[in-house]
Parts: structure tokens; C-alpha cells; sequence
């Protein structure tokens, strides 16, 4: 079965380059140019992942991903024509899993989207137990996070960063062994920082520690 990816972008040359790419390589996707286009679109085609940018007429990209992450959770790839810290965390926080800063290179995108839909896709099957660090419960196979009895909501990825912290309580992980294992790719270690910051929103500031010039660990309490 094809895997669908809903591309919402108002650059139709950017849209048909990345369209075509992924044509290529497999996927069946759809198009939308507008944020009110992108949400519908992901209504009627429930596709299993989005790449989405930041800027579109209609709504942009930031509440179009909160509709679409309400009705139903699914990956996204956001893209954005700045670094913004600021940008790129807002877009963490409703609900994006990744992100491309424009220009950037159509092979690293679709490599991105085997990566994220690698990980949406990973069963639990082997390891059906529930992880219990302190007050933090983590249900593998239901995909729920509960900390002091209280669920969150995360993404895809922020499941899979937290998940991989706790298989090792205190332990200190590098930010490049976190991004090869939850992401599948060598990339940037401000991806691990910026969804770090994201989940200590989430589930509390104290949970997971900087070991500065290192990595992250999580505190078995």
C-alpha cells in the first residue's frame, strides 16, 4: 500500500519539486496551497504525513497544524524560510515533529519523510511492558505518557526521545546518538534541544537534565 503525504505549500515550484520527488520514490501525494486547502485536504485524504509550511495564506502553518493534529495525530514536517528559535519551538509545541529551514535539499527532505514515517510506523510489539521512571509512566503500546497521573499529549518523536531517555534512567545520552536513534539521521543537535525544550513544557521542567557540552538525561526520581 502507498503511503500518502499531504504537501501544504503556497510555493507551487517548491510544492512540485518536493511532489515530484516523493512521487518518485514511492508515495502517493496530494497538494494544497493554502492553510484552509491543508486542513481540509488532511480531513478527507487522512494522509500519513504532512510537510507543511510556516507561511501560507488562509491560516498559517502553525494553527493549520493544530487542526490537524486535534482531529487525528500524524507526523509533520514543517518548513519555515527562517531559524527562528522562537518559530521553531511554537511549531514544536502544536504539534510538528521535524523541520527544514528553506533553501534546503529536496534528497534531505525525502530522506526526512522515510525517517519520520519510520518512526510513526514502529511497533511495540517488542516491548509491551510499561516503562515506570519515578511518577513518569510510559505505555509503549498505546503510545501514552502519564506523569504523576496526569496524561500529555505528545508527538511521534517526542514519545520516541522520552521513551529512549527512560530505557535509561539517569544515564547520559549524547545529542548525536539521540538524533541517530530517534530520528534514523545524522543532523543538527538543536533538533534534540528544541523538542527537549518542548517536553519539559509538557511533563516539567525538572524531568530531563542538561549535561552541558554532552547530551540529556532523564531523572529517575
Amino acid at each position: 500500500m502507498q503511503r500518502r503525504v499531504l504537501i501544504v505549500e503556497d510555493e507551487r515550484t517548491i510544492a512540485e519539486s518536493v511532489a515530484a520527488r516523493l512521487r518518485a520514490e514511492g508515495f502517493e501525494v496530494q497538494l494544497a496551497h493554502d492553510g484552509p486547502a491543508g486542513v481540509a485536504a488532511a480531513e478527507a485524504t487522512e494522509p500519513d504525513l504532512v510537510v507543511l509550511d510556516i507561511m501560507l495564506p488562509g491560516y498559517d502553518g502553525l494553527e493549520v497544524c493544530r487542526r490537524i493534529q486535534a482531529r487525528r495525530p500524524v507526523p509533520v514536517l514543517m518548513l519555515t524560510a527562517r531559524a527562528d528559535e522562537n518559530d521553531l519551538l511554537v511549531g514544536l509545541a502544536v504539534g510538528a515533529d521535524d523541520y527544514l529551514t528553506k533553501p534546503f535539499s529536496i534528497r534531505e527532505l525525502a530522506a526526512r519523510v522515510h525517517a519520520l514515517l519510520r518512526r510513526a510506523g514502529r511497533t511495540a510489539a517488542a516491548e509491551p511492558e510499561c516503562i515506570v521512571v519515578g511518577d513518569l509512566e510510559i505505555d509503549p503500546v498505546r503510545r501514552r505518557v502519564r506523569r504523576a497521573g496526569s496524561e500529555s499529549h505528545l508527538t511521534p518523536i517526542e514519545f520516541e526521545l522520552l521513551a529512549n531517555l527512560a530505557r535509561r534512567p539517569d544515564a547520559v545520552v549524547t545529542r548525536e546518538e539521540l538524533v541517530s536513534q530517534v530520528w534514523g539521521w545524522e543532523g543538527p543537535p538543536r533538533t534534540v534541544d528544541s523538542h527537549v525544550k518542548a517536553l519539559r513544557r509538557k511533563l516539567g521542567a525538572d524531568l530531563i537534565r542538561t549535561v552541558h557540552g554532552v547530551g540529556y538525561a532523564l531523572e529517575a526520581r
